[in-house]
């Protein structure tokens, strides 16, 4: 559900300078409409309750914790080199459907238990170099500081705010009533599912920030920064799956075995990457902001932003992992930077606060969320009635 208010000029500017630290006490300027039944007291409450969640966590974690991060790598790279391994045989077709399977598998593991949530921080406490935000390079086109950007420090920032969270459509799809309908976006259903096998390309051209090129607030020289980075990641990705697999496997004769084996793991982990992060803010009962609602807004504020603003997907403990735990995504949006493995821990105590708060708490399976997350993309492609 999306939510209407006006935009003023003056909010509207005011926001491209508002500081990063969030505001003590008060209110927003508008309270979301699912949040308007909250008084002030109430939402200092609430964000005192969800940081004695968080304190609690921080207290724990420890040794179990970072023998998990640790196990799931051993995984990971086990998945990979056996997928590869298999894929130099590919020629018998029982080895190919097995090497693409593992492939995908520990590709799909690289990206959502380990990238992203390495990326976000959640292990830098253990002081390892080898798992630390700064120096972990994913199996993604898109570099990881780049994406760190976007990411991290906007999308996590403005959540759901039309006009500042450009993951609002990706710059490419209109995911938003208040987004104007252009006859571009009769395309909605056509460019989603050209984007969802190709999901890795689409994230690095829009972690470029070329809108924001164009408007003036990147320099050419950060452009140009970034898009050297971008090719150095490319030819990096292109050797690695597309040119050392299948030269090893022309040995065996499976050449173009494993070319299309790597080539069918990368669609796979890139449609359910999409899937997965579609569900997390765009099924029906996520709500966005317009930008008078987050000027001014207390911890408290934020926090109610981020869980009435995303979206769970209910499933069993596999599919959890899976997703990178992102199928908590409420969870993660209220503490992007613990450990994903502790976000089932504490998801009961998430969803009772929101129960006591009158709030929502949007979850569902997955083919339920994805198909919610699609009638979205569909409906919005026409022009709104009036």
């Amino acid at each position: 559900m999306s939510v209407v208010s006006a935009k003023s000029p003056a909010t509207a500017v005011g926001l491209k300078t508002r500081p990063g630290a969030l505001a003590e006490d008060g209110r927003p300027t508008v309270r979301p409409p699912a949040a308007a039944h909250l008084s002030d007291e109430q939402v200092a409450e609430l964000g005192r309750e969800l940081d004695a969640i968080r304190d609690d966590i921080l207290g724990k974690r420890g040794s179990s914790d970072a023998a998990y991060i640790r196990r799931m790598i051993k995984i990971q790279r086990a998945l990979e080199v056996s997928g590869r391994a298999a894929l130099l045989v590919s020629k018998n077709k029982a080895a190919w459907i097995t090497g693409t399977a593992l492939l995908s598998v520990a590709k799909i593991l690289e990206n959502m238990e380990l990238g992203h949530n390495i990326l976000h921080g959640q292990w830098d406490w253990m002081r390892d170099p080898d798992i630390h935000s700064t120096t972990w390079e994913w199996d993604f086109v898109t570099p990881s500081r780049s994406w760190q950007h976007t990411h991290n420090d906007l999308h996590h920032r403005w959540t759901n705010v039309v006009g500042k969270d450009r993951d609002v459509g990706y710059n490419l799809l209109r995911m938003d009533p208040d987004q104007e309908w252009k006859p571009f976006n009769l395309g909605n259903p056509l460019y989603n599912a050209l984007l969802a096998p190709v999901f890795e390309w689409g994230i690095a051209i829009y972690d470029l920030e070329i809108p924001e090129y164009k408007e003036g607030l990147k320099s050419k020289e950060a452009m140009n920064k970034d898009l050297k980075a971008l090719g150095r990641k490319a030819v990096k990705q292109f050797a690695k799956d597309y040119a050392a697999t299948p030269a090893l496997a022309m040995l065996t004769g499976s050449g173009k075995q494993a070319l299309y084996g790597t080539l069918a793991a990368n669609a796979i982990r890139n449609v359910w990457a999409h899937a997965v992060i579609f569900c997390g803010h765009f099924p029906e009962g996520t709500d966005t902001f317009t930008e008078e609602m987050v000027e001014g807004e207390t911890r408290g504020d934020w926090y109610v932003r981020q869980m009435i603003g995303s979206a769970n997907i209910s499933g069993p403990r596999f599919m959890h992992l899976m997703t990178g735990n992102l199928s908590h995504q409420i969870e993660h949006h209220l503490f992007p930077d613990l450990p994903s493995n502790r976000y089932a821990e504490i998801a009961p105590k998430v969803r009772d606060i929101c129960q006591r708060y009158d709030l929502k708490y949007t979850t569902g399976p997955l083919l339920k969320q994805v198909g919610s997350a699609w009638a979205k993309v569909f409906k919005l492609a026409l022009p709104p009635r009036r």
